[in-house]
């Protein structure tokens, strides 16, 4: 219902149609699981390629595609490439839409580009299927946060996004544990096929489930639809909270934001939203310069180099999809508790520890017993995998949840889809240039320097954050927008 912005005020917004009984607490739980399926699925289709590259690199004959080296990093990063354009569409067609439409839109996506990377006869085929489903991925990052964030009380904001990161991390686990069960189980030269067809299952659940969710009341405000927004805060909200007031507030940023005409590409050169936007991409780049996805998609050749083998290697890589879930479930804990940007710092702070060691083992022991055509010993293998367990905690349990809970929070309502396509984007470009470059740097340089390159970029990435994240956790989306128009204007 649609009601004119100049007779707004508490009593008229009263009189609104009333909605339906309020929901109990358990129905916004079950509301955030439906939506996060999408991240469910950026998690699998990340993480299964991990384990079906090395069966694409059997000749044509054995099943397999016959990719070089070079055309493996081609079908990894291509999926990246295809997230990054992805999120800044979404991102768009979010704000135009609403949340709900695209997540619906994406989840058709999911399954086209699912089946058609598991039917793909070639390299070329293969590669515009992995863009297809990265167009979804990255369409999923971007809008996934915020529809969580929009929906949410802001005293359990933080949970429910972090409830995203934990289903990207499940997903990983998911894909890991597949890609060994297939493995170890299935004899046939089309497994990785099997692999890749599984993600169009819960590209299902998630268009199913998605029908059941509502639109967020904040996208009705924004267009005036006052009515349709009450009913979905009141149906969000627990019994005898002040869903008129807090619409209130909604409707008083979205007036004023409306007044001034949509936020656009031009609003950029406003210095508030500027730095807003530097804020923003920072932190969606500081996620990706940790150098995470290095060790979820290239896991195998990391331990392969360190002495274990191919199927041994699989077997390990569950172990990074067990602890990434652990260190989630952990995060979901502390999000509420801790300040986002003391996560922010200690989840960079244990990373730089762990690339420092991680270093150190290669040039101690792996590059050594290379060098002198040996295996290197067992323990070198354990030690290597522990560190990246290490890494993967303070990954998983506080940089990954809190850099897409304050990605959801600090962009103003009318530039929130544009803003979080732009810095996801940004965040994707990064995750396609690190995971095409990593096996090459690797090969040309070794592990060690490698690794502690990542080191002195993260230390740049503390830097930044220190002196430039502000802090979000306590405060409503309209005050944190607030905040920034007053100390950058």
């Amino acid at each position: 219902m649609s009601v004119p912005t100049s007779v707004i005020t508490r009593d008229r917004l009263a009189t609104l149609p009333e909605a339906d009984s309020p929901v109990r607490p358990l129905r916004m739980r079950l509301v955030a699981l439906a939506i996060t399926v999408g991240g469910l699925l950026f998690g699998y289709d990340t993480g299964v390629i991990a384990g079906a590259l090395p069966y694409m690199t059997r000749p044509a004959d054995e099943g397999g595609l016959d990719l070089t080296a070079q055309a493996e990093g081609l079908v990894t990063s291509s999926l990246l490439v295809g997230a990054a354009f992805g999120a800044l569409l979404a991102g768009r067609l979010a704000d135009r839409h609403g949340r709900r439409r695209t997540v619906l839109a994406l989840a058709v996506v999911f399954l086209v580009g699912a089946l058609g990377t598991a039917l793909a006869p070639g390299l070329a085929t293969m590669v515009a299927a992995r863009v297809v489903l990265g167009l979804a991925v990255g369409g999923a990052s971007a809008t996934v946060p915020v529809f969580l964030a929009e929906l949410a009380p802001k005293e359990r904001r933080g949970t429910y996004v972090a409830v995203d990161q934990l289903m990207i991390v499940t997903g990983q686990l998911l894909a890991y544990t597949t890609n060994a069960l297939l493995a170890n189980t299935v004899d046939s030269p089309h497994t990785w096929r099997y692999m890749l067809a599984l993600a169009s299952v819960p590209a299902v659940a998630l268009w199913i489930g998605v029908h059941l969710v509502p639109e967020t009341s904040r996208w009705y405000a924004a267009r005036a639809r006052y009515g349709d927004a009450l009913t979905t805060l009141r149906r969000s909200r627990p019994a005898g909270h002040d869903s008129v007031g807090e619409l209130l507030e909604i409707v008083e940023v979205a007036r004023d934001e409306r007044s001034r005409d949509r936020y656009g590409w031009r609003e950029l050169r406003l210095p508030w939203v500027r730095r807003l936007l530097v804020v923003g991409t920072g932190i969606a780049v500081i996620q990706q310069v940790s150098g995470v996805n290095t060790i979820m998609y290239y896991a195998p050749l990391l331990l392969g180099l360190a002495g274990l083998a191919t199927d041994a290697a699989l077997t390990a890589t569950v172990a990074n999809g067990v602890v990434s879930v652990v260190g989630a479930l952990v995060g979901l804990r502390i999000v509420r508790r801790l300040p986002r940007r003391t996560m922010l710092l200690v989840g960079q702070t244990g990373i730089l520890g762990s690339l420092l060691a991680l270093s150190a083992v290669f040039a101690l022991a792996v590059e050594p017993a290379l060098a002198a055509g040996e295996v290197p010993p067992a323990a070198v293998s354990l030690a290597v995998l522990g560190f990246m367990l290490v890494f993967l905690l303070f990954q998983q349990a506080a940089l990954s949840p809190v850099t897409w809970v304050m990605l959801s929070e600090v962009f103003p309502l009318q530039l929130r889809g544009l803003g979080m396509g732009i810095a996801v984007f940004l965040h994707w470009c990064v995750n396609a240039a690190i995971s095409f470059a990593f096996p090459v740097l690797v090969a040309a340089v070794g592990g060690a320097t490698t690794f502690l390159a990542f080191a002195v970029v993260n230390v740049g990435a503390i830097t930044f954050a220190r002196r430039t994240v502000p802090e979000t956790s306590g405060r409503s989306l309209e005050e944190i927008e607030a905040d920034f128009r007053l100390r950058h204007a």
